[in-house]
């Protein structure tokens, strides 16, 4: 017998190398290379076909904006950039337990009620069709026209595919598929990488909208090669906090919408309800404040989320001290602690900072450093600060307040919920008064510190 051919695949980047070796020479990262038996099967209609290649001016090619399917849940068409689209592929990744497969559920449910292109295929290799049938009776939905099928070949996928040709197809989950010329183990990186450049082809050849659910790592990574985040049109990640059940869907690829797009559920007996005013929620305060906590507006995606931001200062017990951000980057908090003793004299060595942001949203940008600073000085001085108080900014390295997209628009959501005091970098402080609002603007932190000591004392 001939010797079976192996390869050596980089479980994160998905390079083949001939032999094995500590470091992956594609993407450097070490320990990642595994072995697989390599197929000796070429797959079918690969290949030269021996017809001259042509192409296309791209003003004579006709765009896919236009067919976009709404999938019937505002918060998922605001993160999907207005529904899906023909011949994408979208991938949602999640915890166990998130409700990633509950919520394209009710998706294919609601869609399944129409007629014509609304048709969707619900295709299961985790659960059996009774299991399906079980969970969309308790959660009360209608599954009179649902298409569902329990299958892990992605050829006999692409068959039923063909044959029924539905508007949108949903796998749960690429790591179960499999492709029949491939050896390798179901969830290894050459099947997933494999299965999905399959589901890929499929989805543009027959224009058919495509979404893919995907596992993840215990650190939280997608599971499989970085290559499938590359294949796809949409990355989506829904998080679940733990202990709550609000969930918050954000876009980390789109190339149909915009990116860091954030949508916001609740996970209830029912199933995932939409929540469409995120920021009462995220405000849900004391009726007695304490020191250390301040709100800020935050921009996601297309529109601006209010969130509350709280802070521990506490003397060092013993050792060195800690600095802990939760739904915040943490070198940013050290980094702007080294600010605040540089340009302010205020020196923080000798305590604990603990830093969280309310309801487990978190924070990617920039425009909640002021109001970070601005948290732990008030639980540094003890100080209650206002409850009607808003604080955005970025701060600098040399002690500036620097500007952030979209200050306007920030603003009046937050007078809107009844703020009527923020604290905003000069250059975004407004040409007109925004009504019931009024704005402090700070060009440095000790301005901005300033400004909060000034503040009147109020519950």
């Amino acid at each position: 017998m001939a010797k079976a051919k192996v390869a050596f695949v980089c479980g994160d980047c998905g390079a083949e190398h001939s032999k094995w070796q500590g470091q992956c020479a594609s993407c450097g990262q070490w320990n990642t290379l595994r072995e697989f038996i390599l197929s000796t099967t070429r797959p079918q209609g690969t290949g030269y076909t021996g017809e001259t290649p042509r192409s296309s001016r791209l003003d004579e090619i006709e765009t896919t904006t236009g067919k976009r399917l709404a999938s019937g849940f505002e918060e998922l068409d605001r993160v999907l950039g207005g529904g899906f689209v023909a011949g994408s592929v979208v991938l949602i990744g999640g915890d166990p337990g998130a409700g990633k497969s509950t919520l394209l559920l009710q998706v294919s449910t609601v869609l399944g009620e129409g007629t014509g292109d609304a048709r969707v295929l619900y295709i299961s290799g985790e659960e059996s069709l009774g299991q399906i049938a079980d969970r969309a009776r308790r959660l009360g939905l209608e599954t009179g026209n649902l298409a569902v099928a329990s299958e892990v070949q992605v050829e006999r996928i692409a068959e039923l595919v063909q044959a029924e040709r539905p508007a949108l197809v949903v796998v749960d989950s690429i790591q179960v598929m499999q492709v029949a010329t491939s050896d390798s183990l179901p969830g290894s990186v050459t099947q997933v990488r494999e299965s999905a450049a399959e589901l890929v082809r499929l989805a543009k050849q027959s224009d058919i909208a495509v979404v893919l659910v995907g596992h993840v790592t215990k650190e939280g990574n997608l599971a499989g090669p970085k290559v499938l985040e590359h294949m796809i049109d949409c990355y989506m990640m829904l998080d679940a906090p733990a202990g709550s059940r609000y969930r918050t869907l954000r876009s980390l690829k789109n190339r149909f919408g915009a990116v860091n797009e954030l949508g916001v559920f609740a996970m209830t007996d029912t199933g995932m309800k939409q929540v469409s005013n995120p920021s009462a929620i995220f405000l849900q305060r004391p009726d007695e404040m304490a020191p250390g906590s301040v709100v800020t507006v935050t921009w996601e995606g297309t529109r601006p989320l209010l969130v509350e931001i709280q802070a521990l200062v506490d003397a060092v017990q013993g050792g060195y001290p800690r600095r802990v951000a939760v739904g915040l980057d943490a070198q940013r908090l050290a980094m702007h602690l080294a600010v605040l003793h540089r340009h302010c004299g205020v020196s923080l060595a000798d305590q604990d900072v603990f830093a969280n942001v309310v309801g487990g949203v978190r924070i990617a940008e920039t425009g909640a450093d002021l109001a970070l600073i601005v948290a732990a000085m008030s639980s540094f001085r003890s100080r209650v600060l206002p409850r009607d108080l808003v604080v955005f900014g970025e701060l600098g390295l040399t002690g500036e307040v620097r500007p952030v997209p979209n200050g306007e628009g920030r603003l009046r959501e937050a007078a809107k919920h009844g703020f009527t005091q923020a604290i905003v970098p000069t250059a975004n402080r407004p040409r007109q008064a925004i009504p019931g609002i009024e704005t402090h603007a700070a060009g440095s932190l000790s301005q901005a510190l300033g400004v909060v000591s000034g503040l009147p004392d109020k519950p």
